[in-house]
């Protein structure tokens, strides 16, 4: 994290609480990080954190907003360099398996906020992520249907659904093994097996 953050501009102040919010993420239960932990993350009083922020729930809007932005546009990134769709949505997964073994704390925090059970802002934001996540996906696996790259009877929506559930088991393997180099070891294996469910074969 940045040194000295007591007198950041406030968009700076915003990132550097992001930030604190992560690394603590990926250090405890999401669900009992504090705000008083943050500030001493940050080495500023609460009152200092509230001025830019007017709760916690902002806080945590925040951080997803974050998560959001980043994860999409490096994704978009990596799929839009590739050559083809197949290629392409192997640069997704090996970009999105990067961000989350770079940013550990990042699936705990999403995982948490999809467990409550009532429809709250952040889940909502979630479930959004999630869903702007599947129509990139269902757009290159259409395209690779249309280019006679992938199996032209593939179930579109059912082969975007694998391919994140594909994601989530992979985090969820490496957190139950207590592993975080798990995740990036069996990454390879999994998505081989899925290629070979959707390539056509010639």
């Amino acid at each position: 994290m940045q040194g000295s953050p007591k007198h950041l501009p406030a968009d700076e102040r915003k990132a550097v609480t992001v930030e604190a919010v992560v690394e603590l993420a990926a250090e405890q239960n999401p669900s009992e990080i504090t705000t008083a932990a943050i500030a001493k993350r940050m080495r500023l009083t609460q009152g200092a954190l509230f001025r830019h922020f007017p709760s916690k729930d902002a806080i945590w809007q925040a951080v997803l907003e974050w998560v959001a932005d980043r994860l999409l546009a490096r994704t978009d990134k990596a799929a839009q360099t590739a050559g083809t769709p197949l290629a392409a949505l192997e640069a997704m997964f090996t970009t999105h398996i990067d961000f989350i073994a770079q940013h550990p704390g990042v699936p705990r925090m999403l995982f948490g906020e999809l467990q409550h059970h009532d429809e709250t802002p952040t889940k909502r934001m979630v479930q959004t992520l999630i869903n702007r996540y599947r129509d990139r996906l269902t757009v290159l696996i259409d395209k690779g249907k249309s280019e006679g790259e992938l199996n032209q009877d593939i179930d579109t929506k059912a082969a975007a659904t694998l391919f994140i559930g594909m994601i989530q088991g992979l985090v969820i393997q490496s957190l139950l093994a207590g592993n975080p180099r798990r995740l990036r070891e069996d990454a390879p294996g999994a998505f081989a097996i899925y290629l070979s469910g959707i390539r056509r074969t010639r």
